[in-house]
């Protein structure tokens, strides 16, 4: 079984079918047995949208949790020991988000689908381009 975890560029690109997402990440996810997303990366798009830095992804903001469960993604949920891991990782990545997807993929064993090249100072295998 093939699984992915998606950063939530990754996520927010293949929901709006942004042309920006490289045709590798694409055919990586289109393949796939598994797409997994943190619930974080709802988190992170909302509050972003919140503080005007997503505006883009305003319209779809309100049913990020619908389209994600429609469209076929296994939400992951945040656990403390998640929380903890992030927290304790030894990488210089201060984004708390991007922390917190990376002890989720290390806990699940997934590699992640990210544009984020900062992934793999930690050893996560990454598919983008």
């Amino acid at each position: 079984m093939t699984s992915y975890l998606l950063d939530t560029n990754a996520f927010a690109m293949a929901l709006t079918d942004d042309p920006r997402l490289p045709a590798h990440a694409r055919s990586v996810m289109a393949t796939a047995d598994r797409l997994a997303v943190s619930v974080i990366s709802l988190y992170e798009i909302g509050q972003k949208v919140r503080l005007g830095k997503w505006p883009e992804m305003d319209p779809h903001v309100h049913t990020l949790d619908q389209r994600a469960s429609s469209d076929g993604y296994d939400l992951v949920p945040l656990t403390g020991a998640a929380s903890l891991r992030a927290a304790l990782l030894d990488w210089d990545h201060r984004d708390p988000f991007d922390r917190m997807i990376a002890a989720m993929a290390q806990k699940e064993k997934l590699p992640v689908v990210s544009s984020d090249a900062a992934f793999d100072d930690i050893g996560i295998a990454r598919h983008w381009d």
